[in-house]
């Protein structure tokens, strides 16, 4: 489908109308003042022969020229146009899941208190691979992600591309929203952003492993707006049952005391909201997980036809620049010889 960005231009199409209207009325004005004078001639009778054997029109040439900047009008006025071709472009109706991530990155995630495969890694490292290997088993659904520290942040709005939720998940470090556990705020902001999807599937995926010392929503509070939006929330709680927890500070190793978490909050976090609770330690815990989602009603995504332009000014104006070309070519109808002189 063509459509004209600015439509309103096609009155330039009148000037050239408008200009011989006006000469027009000019040469009939001085044809009107020639008739009142008196034409003195010896010989009217040879005057007439004459004109009677010239025949009226236009010459070959005069048409040609005519036509050509007949042509170049239209074509820039057609590009002033902006004519644009229209392509649809519709989104699928996919059926699937509201799934947003709270991810804690303060500080404490830097602790090495899990292994793989005989290797020390820090909480950070087994959340990336775990919640990852979620992420890309969640086809067809709508995954978004939040990050908390200090404060939360919207990292990836609710969206079907899981690569790119997975690729920021992956370039997440410890510490990128403050050393706080601000876990009040990212339910809270957790829940606004799921509300504007349809009820039934919005589910919120709190990733934590220390207790809330920042922000200024008590997490308690944020889980009773989250169960009256109808918000499900699954906590994950991070972190071994070693006293002293070894992590890098300063460049250095230390190990701390302090870097527990609070299961007993996270628990009623779950029960509240009709979600669940689950330690990180348990290796089926996102495969619980993904089997309680299952049991809950898949909204749609919309389905909306957008309609992309594509410029299709080029193609008028490049008729205006080969009539201007032919014009210089063609000066008075003729062939413009190389020496300058015409046929």
């Amino acid at each position: 489908m063509i459509r004209f960005q600015w439509p309103w231009m096609v009155l330039l199409l009148l000037v050239p109308l408008l200009q011989w209207l006006a000469f027009r009325r000019r040469d009939l004005v001085a044809d009107h003042r020639r008739r009142r004078t008196t034409l003195l001639y010896p010989d009217l009778q040879r005057l007439q022969r004459l004109f009677q054997g010239s025949r009226p029109g236009l010459s070959r040439g005069s048409r040609l020229q005519l036509l050509l900047v007949g042509l170049l009008w239209l074509g820039l006025t057609f590009a002033l146009m902006r004519p644009q071709w229209l392509k649809p472009y519709t989104n699928q109706k996919v059926e699937g899941y509201d799934l947003m991530l709270a991810v804690d990155a303060s500080h404490s995630m830097e602790a090495l208190d899990f292994s793989v495969n005989g290797r020390q890694v820090s909480r950070m490292q087994v959340v990336k691979g775990v919640m990852g290997r979620f992420i890309e088993a969640r086809q067809g659904d709508r995954v978004g992600l939040i990050i908390f520290g200090n404060q939360a942040f919207v990292l990836s709005p609710l969206t079907l591309d899981r690569r790119a939720v997975r690729q920021l998940l992956d370039n997440l470090v410890p510490r990128i929203a403050g050393d706080g556990t601000a876990i009040g705020d990212a339910i809270g902001l957790g829940v606004k952003k799921l509300r504007q999807r349809p009820p039934g599937s919005r589910v919120l995926i709190l990733v934590t492993d220390g207790e809330n010392t920042a922000g200024s929503l008590p997490p308690l509070d944020a889980a009773r707006l989250a169960a009256h939006e109808g918000v499900r929330i699954y906590t994950i709680g991070l972190g071994s049952h070693q006293k002293e927890v070894p992590i890098f500070e300063e460049g250095r190793l230390t190990y701390r005391s302090d870097l527990g978490f609070d299961e007993t909050i996270l628990k009623k976090i779950a029960a509240v909201t009709g979600g669940a609770y689950f330690r990180a330690s348990d290796a089926d815990a996102l495969q619980k997980i993904s089997a309680r989602i299952n049991e809950l009603e898949k909204t749609k995504a919309e389905s909306r036809t957008v309609y992309v332009p594509q410029p299709l000014y080029r193609w008028p104006l490049a008729l205006a620049l080969l009539s201007l070309l032919l014009l210089g070519l063609f000066p008075g109808g003729r062939w413009r010889r190389p020496g300058g002189g015409h046929d």
